[in-house]
């Protein structure tokens, strides 16, 4: 039996959207490995309700650790969880979303584990009884395929790059004791900076608007918001290149790129934004890129998939005009 554990991330007693990604994705992982696929889940109390749900996206138990000082994310305390369960459960899998949360907490879960892990990963299979990977390297120029013979083998995969499917299965919920001692913890988060209320997480939207030094001031941003609302603000969030951020004209959670968020949506509008590497790095496994540039020779039509030359502040408004007409025939 090869049961595969799936970390359920959670904010303020809420499941993330792509933790049914993730959720899915390792039940698609222990059927081919011919086992089950367990949920972990870890916060405060009253988490148990939360995560009912997950069980029609394939997990077939969902293990609640719940404790007052685990109610915040916490670096130390959250690995320690999940590494003992991993020890307890004797999973051939671990996984995570490569979110900010997912990218902090895999390598300390690894470590704790001595084992390696693979981040970001695109695809994923059994193959032979072992965990085998796809995932980019260089900047995202080239893939690796990457077959992980320790076990557990330690995953976190890409947001928006595997469909949250429904799976029905069990889903029962089991409470898990947990002994922490925050004293004992090198690290806390004394607090978070949420974004503008009901906004989207870049990393985890289907459509993703950025803007770069193109936009020549943060005034002009009107426009992107503008197109956004033509996608649906429901699905599609803004974005934005370091220069941009650097500048202080937008958030730095907005900020897609090597130093930033890596995204990978359906559709991604780059608007005045060059394609330098460390922004194509964090964008190019989209699935459909739309570039908006004045320069024909701009690095970004070389990832593109449709390109437009032309004035931004002449293209978006139309474009978003048009995208409105589109939808309203629907």
């Amino acid at each position: 039996m090869g049961d595969v554990l799936a970390f359920a991330e959670q904010r303020d007693g809420v499941v993330r959207g792509v933790t049914h990604e993730v959720v899915s994705a390792g039940a698609r992982l222990a059927a081919e490995l011919g086992g089950e696929l367990h949920a972990i889940a870890i916060g405060g109390a009253g988490l148990s309700g939360a995560v009912g749900g997950l069980g029609a996206f394939g997990a077939s138990r969902v293990k609640v650790a719940s404790d007052p000082a685990l109610a915040s994310y916490s670096p130390d305390g959250y690995a320690g969880v999940v590494a003992e369960a991993v020890k307890q459960g004797g999973y051939t899998a671990v996984l995570f979303a490569a979110t900010s949360v997912g990218k902090d907490l895999a390598p300390r879960v690894a470590a704790l584990l001595d084992v390696p892990m693979a981040s970001d990963a695109t695809e994923l299979a059994a193959q032979d009884g072992a965990v085998v990977v796809r995932r980019p390297v260089y900047s995202g120029k080239a893939f690796a395929r990457v077959r992980l013979d320790a076990s557990p083998a330690v995953v976190s995969l890409r947001p928006n790059a595997f469909p949250a499917e429904e799976r029905a299965a069990a889903g029962a919920t089991e409470d898990v004791a947990v002994a922490v001692d925050p004293a004992s913890w090198a690290s806390k988060v004394v607090g978070f900076e949420a974004a503008g209320a009901g906004a989207l997480d870049v990393s985890e939207a289907s459509i993703v608007v950025s803007g770069g030094r193109g936009m020549k001031d943060p005034e002009q941003w009107s426009v992107l918001e503008e197109l956004r609302d033509a996608l649906g603000a429901d699905q599609a969030a803004l974005g934005a290149s370091r220069a941009v951020v650097d500048a202080g004209w937008r958030p730095h959670g907005e900020q897609v790129g090597q130093t930033g968020k890596t995204v990978s949506p359906k559709l991604y509008f780059a608007v005045g934004i060059s394609g330098a590497i460390q922004h194509l790095a964090g964008m190019r496994t989209s699935g459909t890129i739309v570039a908006v540039n004045k320069d024909p020779d701009a690095p970004i039509f070389g990832v593109a998939d449709y390109g437009i030359v032309g004035d931004l502040f002449d293209v978006v408004p139309k474009l978003a005009e048009e995208i409105r007409t589109l939808r309203a025939g629907d």
